[in-house]
């Protein structure tokens, strides 16, 4: 089997499902793990300069959307010259990742008929699993997927009864709840509130969401909204950035409410695979760390000043 993966969360299902050996393509955002990346070719790049400023950003692609173009390129000729079984993309987001339709239309008409396109849609965390067994059955190792999917909602199960445990039903209101008040940020420039899995993530993880809900697309908010929301702590983790990346946007950050800590969006919490379940582990450590001290992956956050 030769399998082409276009977005990274895929490759990272495929690697965790034992089938990171039949992997011939990735996108260029595709990063880890290193079995399954290294040695792969790169069939994908961006149409706009990811070196510029995250409003620079956020403008550019705004304009190539605009035109009702692609935001990504994708190497077609390498693409026939790889010969995939199976190609892994998604329809989810038309900013984060080559979609479904991009694919349709680079690769109508010179590649063979008998190619399986895997369409991807991770709305929320009930999605996420879904395409884990999704990838599974089209890489004929369902088994295995529903394997890994069991053992990952073991221990969110695990993480949220712990929780539960300690604050029970409290009343969520400021005073009276040991639940913080959260905002997590996709974006700085402009602010975008995270929505999809990460409200339900926040409150697995013991905290109480804000501006979004379960399902919702990110959305673009004001400084003012925000601050009306009165977190305890805001979560930073802009879709595709390290943690050194956001840093260098840290003025982005002026005068948001509440703690503020940065974590590494690219690795975790923008990313619906398997390490989602690190992601949950994340959020719990920061709004619950007596409970969960040590169980933040090493690297992962920090609070910003640091």
């Amino acid at each position: 089997m030769r399998i082409v993966s276009l977005i990274a969360s895929a490759t990272e299902m495929v690697a965790a499902l034992g089938k990171a050996g039949d992997l011939v393509g990735i996108s260029h955002e595709c990063d880890w793990p290193k079995e399954a990346v290294e040695g792969r070719s790169v069939v994908t790049s961006p149409k706009m300069d990811v070196r510029k400023s995250t409003l620079e950003i956020h403008n550019d692609v705004q304009e190539i959307l605009s035109k009702g173009l692609s935001v990504y390129n994708i190497d077609v000729e390498k693409l026939k010259e790889l010969r995939p079984d199976i190609i892994i993309t998604q329809d989810q987001c038309e900013v984060c990742a080559v979609t479904y339709e991009d694919v349709l239309k680079a690769t109508k008409g010179c590649l063979g008929e008998n190619i399986k396109v895997v369409n991807l849609h991770p709305d929320s965390l009930g999605d996420i699993f879904e395409d884990i067994l999704k990838v599974g059955e089209a890489l004929g190792v369902r088994d295995r997927a529903e394997k890994l999917l069991g053992e990952i909602r073991v221990k969110m199960a695990n993480i949220a009864k712990k929780i539960g445990d300690v604050h029970g039903d409290a009343p969520q209101k400021r005073g009276t709840s040991p639940r913080p008040r959260v905002i997590c940020l996709d974006w700085t420039s402009p602010f975008m509130a995270a929505g999809y899995w990460m409200p339900e993530l926040v409150e697995m993880a013991g905290g109480i969401n804000g501006i979004t809900q379960k399902g919702e697309h990110t959305k673009i908010v004001s400084l003012e909204e925000i601050k009306a929301f009165n977190p305890d702590m805001t979560v930073v983790m802009p879709c595709g950035y390290t943690i050194a990346q956001t840093l260098e946007n840290r003025a982005d950050l002026k005068g948001l409410p509440g703690k503020i800590h940065i974590v590494d969006g690219n690795t975790y919490m923008n990313r619906p695979g398997p390490r989602i379940l690190e992601s949950l582990y994340i959020l719990a450590g920061l709004f619950h760390p007596d409970l969960f001290k040590g169980k933040i992956p090493e690297g992962a956050c920090i609070p910003l000043g640091t």
